[in-house]
Order: structure tokens, then sequence, then C-alpha cells
């Protein structure tokens, strides 16, 4: 198949990339690099440099490569900015989005896999989320992905486009070539390599009076290379005529804040100081998913689901670019598809 992959040069995006190269795809990455690296898409792989919001650009992407399915990764994902630029998120989360899915249909292209989020349900009511848990976001970042649901069901009934939604809890880790080069960095995992690394002097944890085992906030870890496969997954059930649907990705299982702290001094033999901060707003103590349906139906297990595994493969990845994919070796591209 022919794939455009919007956001491919980001960091879940890239990943998605390598698979699905390895696995035999035709791979056209669309990405105007605001956010993402074009050090991070293989030399091997067709890239063009172009904004969602740009009709024209798509189209032709979308025409001269014969497009089958997009994947779209292009949404701005920061919580905190989503607060304080929330016309940024709706702008680019949903308007850009809208025309992403208007060009797909001017061009005929009908399956659309989305890159969603656990935001989307808020402060829960019940762990384990389900997908059928209610849907309170409390934040334009959420609020938006949320928002874009919505159209791609009433899309999916209106005109035949055909879609699978996927909602990440804590994307982590990586894999040989691709892994977390953010500016800047919220991510607990690699703000806790930072300060195993020395680019920080120490970790703030926000909270410590929670009602978790050891007071701080608990959440699901799930590697970014069983991201990147529940997408390939995704592709095969809508190229053998699956109906729109939606997909919790988890773990499983949470860990809490001084649990990846712990793991991580036990993974990189370095002592990882911590200040206590106060709560932040909004924080739920604990966020862990059910991910039964997609196991069940697109038969997804995660394969790196141990929190030392994951943070070892997000630690090796760190060392070998210390400075982001500023300092890719040299040779790294060439060996995406290998």
């Amino acid at each position: 198949m022919s794939i455009l992959v919007a956001g491919g040069a980001g960091y879940i995006g890239s990943v998605t990339v390598e698979r699905l190269s390895r696995a035999g795809h035709k791979v056209v990455v669309y990405d105007n690099l605001s956010r993402g690296h074009r050090e991070a898409v293989p030399n091997q792989v067709t890239f063009v440099q172009g904004d969602i919001a740009d009709s024209a650009t798509l189209e032709k992407a979308l025409r001269e490569h014969k497009v089958d399915a997009v994947m779209h990764f292009c949404a701005h994902s920061q919580v905190g900015e989503s607060v304080k630029e929330p016309f940024m998120y709706y702008q680019n989360n949903v308007q850009n989005g809208i025309n992403l899915l208007g060009a797909m249909l001017r061009c005929d292209v009908k399956q659309f896999i989305f890159s969603s989020t656990a935001a989307v349900f808020g402060e829960p009511d019940a762990i384990p989320i389900t997908e059928e848990t209610a849907q309170h976001p409390t934040n334009p970042y959420g609020r938006t992905k949320w928002m874009f649901e919505q159209i791609l069901r009433d899309c999916s009934d209106a005109h035949g486009l055909r879609s699978i939604s996927l909602r990440y809890f804590n994307a982590c880790g990586a894999t040989e070539l691709c892994g977390e080069d953010h500016t800047p960095e919220t991510h607990l995992i690699p703000i806790v390599l930072d300060v195993a690394a020395g680019k920080r002097e120490s970790l703030g944890i926000f909270g410590r009076d929670y009602p978790t085992q050891d007071g701080t906030c608990i959440r699901d870890y799930v590697h970014v290379s069983d991201l990147a496969d529940a997408h390939i997954k995704a592709l095969e059930a809508l190229g053998k005529g699956a109906a729109t649907n939606i997909y919790n990705l988890g773990n499983g299982q949470g860990f809490s804040v001084l649990e990846v702290v712990q793991a991580a001094e036990e993974v990189t033999s370095r002592k990882i100081p911590c200040i206590n901060s106060p709560r932040r707003a909004g924080d739920p103590a604990r966020l862990v998913a059910s991910s039964d349906r997609i196991r069940e139906e697109l038969h997804w297990n995660p394969q790196i689901a141990d929190l030392r595994r994951i943070i070892e493969t997000a630690w090796k990845w760190k060392l070998e670019h210390p400075n982001g994919y500023g300092s890719a070796p040299a040779a790294a591209k060439d060996r995406f598809a290998s």
C-alpha cells in the first residue's frame, strides 16, 4: 500500500515510518518540520515538506503518490501550551485536520488512522479506562482531539471515510534509530534521563500526597514501537474493510513517578536528585488503560512492557544522540529500511 504519514518526522510518526518501510509499504512522509526532524526521515522514504493547511500541496502529494491511506500525527500535543494558546490548538488540531480530510475526499482516499490521546478522558471516574469511559477533557488539547474524533464519525457516516482512532496513553522509549527529541521536553522519562545525563540538575515531582502507594502519580507507559505496531494493525484492518472504530493503547499497568525514577537509576547506574513541588492543577492520581478491545479485535499485544526495558531503549538512544537528531550518526538514515 501507499501510505502518506502526516507528521512522519515527529517522535511516534518516525517510528511508524520505520515499521511501515520494513513491512514493505510505500511511505510518503508529509511534514512541515515545525516540530519534527528531517534527520528522522530515512533516505529511502519520499519526503514532502508541507503543511496540512496547504490544500494544493496535500492534494498533489496524494495524487502523485497514489496514496491508499493516511496516518495523521500532525496535531500539537502539549497540555500546558494548549491552555496558553488555545486558538493555535483549535486551528491546527481541528481546522487543519478538517483540511486534511477534505483533501483526502477530493482525491478519493478513504482510509485514515488518527493519533488520538488519553487526554480525551480528563479525570476518569474509574480505572482501568475503557473506550466507553465518559470523556470529559479538561484542557484545549484534549478537547481538540475529542472534537476531531466526532468529526471522523460524521465523515464515516456521510462520506464513507473509514477511520481508526488510537488513543495513546504515555508514549515512551526508543528504537535503535528513532527517539524523543522535543523542544521543550515535557515527558517524564526523557526528563529523568536528562537528569541522569547531567543536562538537568534535578527532577521536579509535582505532588507527593496522592492516594497511591508512594504518594506520586501513576501513569500507563507504552513503548513507541508498540504504538507503531498498533498503527500497522489498524492499517491492515482497514484494508480488510473494518468499520470506523476507536481503541485505547496502553500497557495495561501503571507505574508511579518514583517507580520510574528508581528504574532509571538502576538502568543508568546514576543518582537522580528529585525536588518536591506542589501538585499541578488537573493531574489525576492514576491513569491506566484497558486495551482489551484492540487486543481482542486486532490481536495487538505490547512487546516491550517491562519498565526497565522501556527505559533501557530510551537511555541507549540518548547516549548515542546526546544532542538529539543533531548528533545522529551520519549513516543512521541509511539503515531504516534494512
